[in-house]
């Protein structure tokens, strides 16, 4: 049985609940998820009434809902929940009209700040002092909360002075993603895996996630965050953690996130004399990007011709614990690589005595290939013998392949936000981020920064289309390995 909930959306007509927010709830609702009842009340600043917004909002469905799965009349239906009110968020006078609207109503209140961080703090406040929330609503924010620690702490107790730790949900839309909660089944359903998941038998992790896009006119926002701000601190950091992280004593929310956060812990803090071979920053310059020439960074609309932000970071990363202890994990991502993926790789060590051909002791590492994007799935490379009288005892390299669009035919994978839309209308938090991990994150990622600040050194070019920065190639090479495409 689903909750009837009523949702809040301030920032309705940004980008993101244009883009992500309003089609995940249409497939909620094309998939019978959303309570007979619930509501949703559009808040924004522009001059529309309820029509116009609905009108506006499946323009935005046609658009960014597969067209074999967009059903007019699931359209239809959906839209009657949508209620738009012109809101000032600055202005607490009009506030009062949310408490109009929730009159009479006993429907779970959910209130979804999809509005710049330097808001929450406003929204949360006025809300206070109209007292339209209680103690049992739900409040959903995004990232990025904050640019640095301080700033964290800053936003953070803004939305601590009204509502508790169990009310909020940060969301990070990575681990909403179908194998992104895989490695959760992955490492502690099999002991296939959490039997070897330590320093003991995994050599190396790497952890890619790159985009083939630039800036795409998000100059403002990027020029100020820069990728390890934008993509390390928090997407890469969590996938870090899932993978390296305990195994947690249940599954609720705490029992998961307390493991997370020892990890976080755990990290090996940056000095200045490990930037040079442990940390990689890089800005892309003209090049190629699907065979189209394309601007670099410096050359793109808006851009400030004298920027040392960073599009690229390559990161050798210790986990100074039992598990993992003399095990590297190399993370990149940046923007304007070949293409777009997001990957884990897993390099078990090979066996302690190996009997087959000389010439193929290459091959003997086996590897456990986690996709996020495009493809969703895994793959297990193993060694078997290879066929033919004349062949011998000569190895190949094959895969165990799991790929979930194949394997699932009948289910359709859901997005992220359809997952973490669910999760919050059922109150459960463990896809979501606590404060804790928040700050041990920024933590770790403005000592790098203020490195960056007292070196002065600018950020190594490379050519949009390429796979980063030479020195990327470098720092995982004089470790005697390289990245798996160049394998």
């Amino acid at each position: 049985m689903t909750t009837r909930c009523d949702i809040m959306l301030f920032g309705a007509l940004g980008d993101l609940a244009q883009r992500k927010l309003f089609p995940a709830f249409y497939q909620l609702e094309k998939a019978g998820l959303l309570a007979d009842g619930s509501r949703i009340l559009a808040l924004a600043r522009r001059e529309l009434d309820t029509e116009g917004v609905r009108q506006q909002i499946r323009k935005r469905l046609e658009q960014h809902v597969k067209p074999e799965e967009f059903d007019p009349s699931v359209a239809d239906k959906f839209l009657q929940r949508v209620e738009y009110q012109l809101l000032d968020f600055n202005n607490q006078d009009g506030f009062e009209a949310l408490n109009t609207w929730r009159a009479g109503q006993s429907n779970q209140l959910i209130v979804y700040l999809a509005s710049p961080p330097s808001m929450y703090g406003v929204v949360a406040r006025n809300l206070s002092a109209v007292s339209c929330c209680t103690e049992k609503t739900r409040v959903v924010v995004e990232k990025p909360i904050g640019h640095d620690l301080e700033s964290s702490r800053v936003i953070n107790d803004e939305l601590g002075e009204v509502y508790k730790e169990n009310q909020l949900f940060r969301i990070d839309h990575y681990l909403g993603k179908e194998t992104v909660q895989n490695l959760i089944a992955l490492r502690f359903a099999n002991n296939l895996f959490a039997s070897q998941w330590d320093q003991n038998h995994i050599s190396h992790v790497e952890i890619t996630v790159a985009e083939s896009v630039g800036i795409e006119g998000r100059w403002g926002y990027f020029d100020k965050a820069g990728q390890i701000r934008d993509m390390v601190q928090n997407h890469m950091l969590q996938l870090l953690c899932l993978i390296a992280m305990d195994p947690p004593s249940d599954l609720s929310a705490d029992s998961i996130r307390d493991e997370k956060v020892k990890v976080l812990k755990a990290l090996r803090t940056m000095t200045p004399d490990m930037m040079d071979t442990y940390v990689v920053r890089g800005q892309y310059t003209a090049g190629a990007s699907n065979g189209k020439p394309v601007p670099g960074y410096l050359g793109e609309d808006d851009a400030n011709k004298r920027s040392d932000t960073e599009t690229f970071v390559a990161l050798k990363v210790e986990i100074d614990n039992w598990r993992w202890s003399g095990v590297p994990f190399y993370i990149r991502t940046g923007k304007r690589l070949p293409e777009k993926l997001s990957q884990i790789i897993i390099h078990f060590k090979p066996a302690p005595h190996y009997i087959f051909d000389p010439d193929q002791r290459h091959l003997a590492n086996n590897k456990l290939i986690i996709r996020l994007q495009p493809d969703e799935g895994m793959s297990l490379k193993i060694l078997t013998k290879d066929q033919g009288l004349h062949k011998g005892m000569r190895l190949r390299q094959g895969p165990l392949e799991l790929t979930f669009s194949e394997a699932f035919e009948t289910e359709r994978i859901p997005d992220a936000y359809e997952r973490l839309l669910w999760e919050i209308m059922k109150g459960n938090q463990y896809l979501f981020v606590r404060r804790d991990e928040v700050e041990h994150a920024w933590r770790w990622v403005d000592r790098i920064v203020q490195n960056w600040n007292d070196g002065g050194d600018p950020p190594k070019r490379y050519a949009a289309g390429s796979w980063g920065p030479v020195a990327s190639i470098a720092m995982i090479t004089r470790d005697g390995r390289s990245w798996y495409e160049d394998a």
